[in-house]
């Protein structure tokens, strides 16, 4: 079975200039945990919430110091500064993808491997779906069903 027989193939996606606010408003609504980034009908990126958290979470030299004088609550008030931002001040540009013909447990390995619960499924950098780790899941199910009905 190939990553073309099981992904999704309407896939909602955002361009390197789409606003963070509307990112943030698709990932709360629709809950999104990343959506693909899409520039001249080319896979470039990909903007997921922990890209959005990472921007207000302090670095790791304040973390080691003194965390008690890390302002939290000032940090999630920097939130709403982010929203003038674009997707591509923020987005990951070196995306992984995997290829509509590959074998889907391989695709999931490399999931697995890369802890990535969903992956664009793209053919000469153009996105033509989305594969998630469920989607394996259930065409295993399905096809295991069908083959134990069969059996009976």
């Amino acid at each position: 079975m190939q990553v073309k027989d099981i992904m999704s193939q309407s896939v909602k996606t955002v361009t390197p200039v789409t606003p963070i606010a509307e990112v943030v408003s698709l990932m709360c609504l629709y809950r999104y945990s990343g959506l693909p980034v899409i520039d001249n009908e080319k896979l470039v990126g990909i903007i997921a919430e922990k890209d959005i958290l990472h921007h207000l979470l302090p670095d790791v030299e304040e973390l080691m110091g003194n965390l008690s004088a890390i302002d939290f609550n000032g940090l999630i008030r920097d939130y709403s500064g982010m929203m003038k931002l674009q997707v591509s001040d923020l987005m990951t540009s070196s995306v992984a993808s995997v290829p509509p013909g590959m074998h889907i447990l391989k695709a999931a390995a490399l999931m697995a491997g890369r802890r990535f619960r969903r992956i664009p499924v793209a053919e000469n950098d153009r996105l033509v779906g989305m594969l998630s780790l469920g989607d394996v899941h259930k065409a295993i199910f399905h096809a295991n069903i069908s083959e134990s009905l069969s059996a009976s």
